[in-house]
């Protein structure tokens, strides 16, 4: 595990992340706070690009609560049946969507206490709704980000609680909100698991990644 770098360092490196990609986007496709639950529920052990080529459809006939416990866990599994977990989380979905009318009047709170109270929606997945669709400087930490954290320095920790402790900590706050972005971005394209794209990366000079790949 690396040290944790400096305020000054930190700093830099998302100066140099904002000024490459000013908007940072998720890549779950959604069309409102409902389908964005349910997108990142579904993309649990699965890319986000075969979440979307599942939900493209889906989310044209169930974008609501009240419509997906319409469509029912075997109209759901028929959309889904090419996600890892499928039956699972086709399970979760129709709870979730049945806890959101029951105890939220069909709508999607915006807590994280709540959140967390839904079906198959943990801590991760309650930071990535707070923070795209409400724009909350929530830190959801998956591997891409423990992985580019712990490597860089920019928030080492042993667990991805203590990961996004340290985001929340040691991120200067104008870069907090897009945090959680930038650093799953660089941890898919750039800073990957096994041959880490460090030629490529701009922040390799200020990274205490040991093994860096040139």
């Amino acid at each position: 595990m690396a040290k944790q770098l400096p305020y000054k360092t930190i700093r830099e490196i998302f100066r140099r992340f904002r000024e490459a990609e000013p908007e940072p986007k998720g890549e779950l496709e959604h069309v409102n706070a409902y389908t964005l639950v349910v997108a990142v529920a579904l993309s649990a052990q699965a890319t986000d690009a075969g979440v979307n080529k599942a939900t493209r459809t889906l989310f044209q006939i169930a974008d609501t609560p009240e419509k997906m416990l319409a469509l029912g866990e075997e109209g759901l599994i028929e959309h889904i049946k090419t996600i890892g977990l499928f039956r699972q989380k086709a399970k979760n979905v129709i709870k979730l969507s049945r806890i959101l009318v029951e105890e939220y009047d069909g709508e999607v709170p915006n807590s994280r206490a709540a959140l967390q109270s839904l079906s198959g929606v943990g801590r991760k997945t309650a930071n990535v709704v707070l923070n795209m669709w409400w724009r909350y400087p929530a830190q959801a930490v998956d591997t891409h980000i423990f992985r580019v954290g712990n490597r860089t320095g920019i928030a080492p920790g042993k667990d991805v609680v203590a990961v996004e402790r340290a985001i929340e900590d040691n991120v200067p706050a104008d870069f907090a909100l897009h945090a959680h972005h930038w650093l799953i971005l660089h941890g898919r394209y750039i800073c990957v698991a096994r041959k880490p794209k460090c030629g490529a990366c701009i922040i390799r000079d200020l990274c205490q990644y040991e093994e860096k790949t040139l």
